[in-house]
């Protein structure tokens, strides 16, 4: 069996080289522990948005094979990373430390054993005020009100028939949920899109709570600017939901994405 860690980056080359070898360190022993009767082959992927600082050539050394996509987009990255991905089953993170990397295998285990299809992670189970100001924690609540609120018939086959976390980026899935939902955004919206359409097409979606950090570097969130824009796409998208009655559901991503315009970096 395969698993993909996908790590899109721009410009951290202060702490990827880290986050790789915290990830390298927690699959070697789940092979020689969790998954010692059947060793997963693990891979390290890195998108990378055409950073300055040697970030690839970093993540490179360490291991990780190097995609760079020089269309701008948190979503964008990763839609090029999931098309390109080798697993069968398919993990997240950021570069920049603030994401547990080292729980990935245990959180694999975890998802083939109970059987779900997605885990995604909650960061605000423990969040502090040094990984997450004031204004990021207001923003997240706000958002996940609106979702709950019209998204609320959509819930009800969630656990807790709420989503604590709709803007965490660090999830656990099947690759086959790719050939089951429907992804367009290329911006922050991704993080939402993601969560919404597992949960919309059915699969078996459990969130469970994550510990997060302080991140590594100044921050490449615009607070105001992403925190509407997140805003408005949910409205749009539940317009689009609603839409489908009518019209039918869009073709998926696995049948209807497009491939990476560049090729892998050693």
């Amino acid at each position: 069996m395969r698993a993909t860690l996908v790590i899109p980056t721009l410009n951290e080359a202060a702490s990827v080289g880290e986050v790789i070898r915290r990830f390298r360190r927690a699959a070697e022993e789940a092979n020689r522990t969790l998954f010692s009767s059947a060793p997963i082959d693990w891979e390290v992927l890195v998108v990378d948005g055409r950073s300055t600082d040697g970030t690839p050539e970093i993540a490179a050394r360490e291991g990780a094979r190097v995609l760079v996509e020089p269309r701008r987009g948190y979503g964008r990255a990763y839609k090029t990373g999931l098309l390109a991905a080798a697993g069968d089953v398919i993990a997240t993170a950021d570069g920049d430390l603030t994401y547990p990397v080292e729980t990935v295998p245990a959180l694999v285990d975890r998802l083939l054993r109970e059987g779900h299809d997605f885990l995604s992670g909650d960061r605000l189970a423990y969040v502090s005020r040094k990984s997450m100001t004031t204004e990021h924690r207001i923003g997240n609540w706000a958002l996940n009100l609106l979702l709950r609120i019209a998204y609320h018939r959509f819930l009800r086959g969630v656990p807790g028939r709420t989503l604590a976390d709709s803007q965490s980026g660090f999830w656990v899935f099947r690759r086959t949920v790719l050939e089951k939902v429907h992804l367009e955004a290329d911006g922050m919206a991704f993080s939402e899109e993601l969560k919404i359409e597992a949960i919309v097409r059915g699969v078996h979606f459990l969130e469970v709570p994550i510990r997060y950090g302080e991140r590594f570097g100044p921050p490449k969130l615009r607070s105001w600017k992403d925190g509407l824009e997140n805003l408005l796409y949910l409205l749009a998208k539940r317009l689009a939901l609603a839409r489908e009655t009518r019209i039918g559901m869009p073709e998926p991503f696995l049948h209807g994405g497009s491939t990476p315009t560049s090729p892998p970096r050693a």
